[in-house]
This record gives C-alpha cells, structure tokens and sequence, in this order.
C-alpha cells in the first residue's frame, strides 16, 4: 500500500503535522508521498520541516497529486476549502476531514455526487504514537476506505469506527482530553510544589503517574475503580487525598467539561 498511497493535507496546522508525521513515522508513506498546502506560510514552512513533506501551491496542486485529502481545516474553513477542489474532486479521491463538528452531509454536499468522505476525530498526541480516534464513513464511502482509515489510524494510536452520531462524544472526549489532563497533570505538579518538591521534579513525577495509570488500566484490563480501590488502603494517605477530590466535585465537574465540549462540537457543525 504504501507504494501507491498518496496523502495530501489541505491544512498544515498542529493536527496535520502530527498526523503526517505518525503515518511516516509508521513506514505507511514516504516523506515524498505527503503534499500540503496552507494559506499561512508559517505553517507551511513549520509542517514541510517537522515532516520532510512536499509543499505545494494551493489545495488545487494537492488535490492534482494526492488520492486521499485530509481536510485539517478549522470548521467554519471548510466550505471553502472544498470549493476550490471541488472541479477537482474525482472518483479516485477519498475525503477524510478532521475538521470538529463537521458532518459527512455537509461535506458530501460540497463535493460532487457520491463524493467518498470519512470524518475523523483524533488527538495531538498522534505525535507520539498515542492518539484516541473515532471515525464514521459517508454514504459512498466503501469498506475498503474504512480499512484504509483504520489502518492510517492505527498507526498513530487506536482507532474505533462508530456511528457518526457519537463523534460529537468523541470530540468532548479524546479531542479535547488532552487538554483536561494536562490541567490535571499541572495541578498535580502544583501540589507537589506547595508540599516542598522542586518544579522539575513535581512535575516528572506528576506526568509518569498519569502516564503510569493509564497504562494500568489499558493493559490490566481492570476497571479504574478497581485500580483505585488497589491503592486505597483503610485510614491511609490516598483516601484522604480522594475525600478531597470528592468535596470539590472532581468526577462531575469532570463530566461536565466532556458534556461541553460535546455539545460545543455539536454546535461548530451546525453553523
């Protein structure tokens, strides 16, 4: 496949160079098989020097050398996006956007009939290796588009192939988790600072927990609350810890932040 596979990027921002750089990363294309085009040049020029990929001179050019177009636009950019490459758009082009809370209708509507389109919700930590992805396919698009995805998808992280009407939920939960955790992993750092720990060391030691944890509950298979109960000991340090967690309200607030940004992505698609 990756003889034959072109991809071209119809944005070069933060999401398309991780995703490019995952794919190379990967063995599924060469650096000589990437195109991408962006209107600010600084991204252009940080995206061909992160990932060794051809820069070219607008969507059209991309859309010339390129069979599958990732679409790495902001959402409210995709109309017209997909309206300069729509005379270009051809049978052998497969659609797949990342653009958050764009629904593959709309998307079909702007190309030509039975356009192939697939909408995309990964994270920035494609980057690493390590992203969360949920996909839906479009009317026309086939089951080998999907394998396609899957395995483009896969090669930066894991991938789930849902119903588009739970990608909004994906967006509140893996698009935008990144951040959540992060904000945690900070507060983490912070205790740690107010309880006499150096910066550097409170925050290592901060991210190798989450890091740490998180690996317990993929690879244990064993429910989070299972985990926790493990490092719960009666009278001890962690369930004073958790009681005050509990006052603030962690899991609900928690829960709420996905619920925003779900409904957040479900409202970018309707404008």
């Amino acid at each position: 496949m990756a003889a034959k596979l072109t991809i071209g990027f119809l944005g070069t921002g933060k999401m398309a160079t991780a995703l490019a750089s995952g794919f190379i990363r990967a063995g599924l294309v060469a650096p000589k098989q990437v195109f991408g085009s962006d209107p600010f040049p600084e991204a252009r020029l940080a995206f061909g020097k992160a990932t060794g990929s051809r820069i070219v001179n607008g969507n059209l050019k991309v859309a010339e050398q390129a069979s599958v177009l990732i679409l790495a636009t902001k959402p409210d950019q995709t109309a017209a996006v997909l309206g300069e490459i729509r005379d270009s758009f051809t049978p052998r082009h497969l659609l797949i956007s990342i653009a958050a809370g764009v629904p593959t209708a709309k998307l079909e509507a702007a190309l030509p009939p039975r356009a192939r389109v697939i909408r995309v919700m990964p994270n920035t930590p494609a980057l690493l290796g390590a992203s969360a992805s949920g996909f839906a396919l479009g009317k026309a698009a086939t089951k080998s588009d999907g394998e396609l995805a899957l395995r483009l998808l896969s090669s930066v992280g894991v991938a789930f192939a849902l119903k588009e009407s739970l990608l909004d939920a994906v967006t509140g939960l893996s698009g935008s988790g990144p951040a959540y955790v992060y904000q945690f992993i900070e507060a983490l750092s912070d205790g740690g600072v107010a309880s006499g720990l150096p910066r550097d060391v409170a925050t290592k030691l901060a991210a190798q927990t989450v890091l740490g944890a998180a690996k317990m509950v993929l690879e244990t298979g064993q429910h989070p609350g299972a985990l926790k109960d493990m490092v719960t000991s009666p009278g001890g340090t962690t369930i004073e810890g958790l009681h005050e967690l509990e006052k603030g309200k962690l899991r609900g607030t928690v829960m709420s932040a996905v619920r925003a940004a779900t409904e957040k992505s479900k409202k970018l698609g309707q404008s």
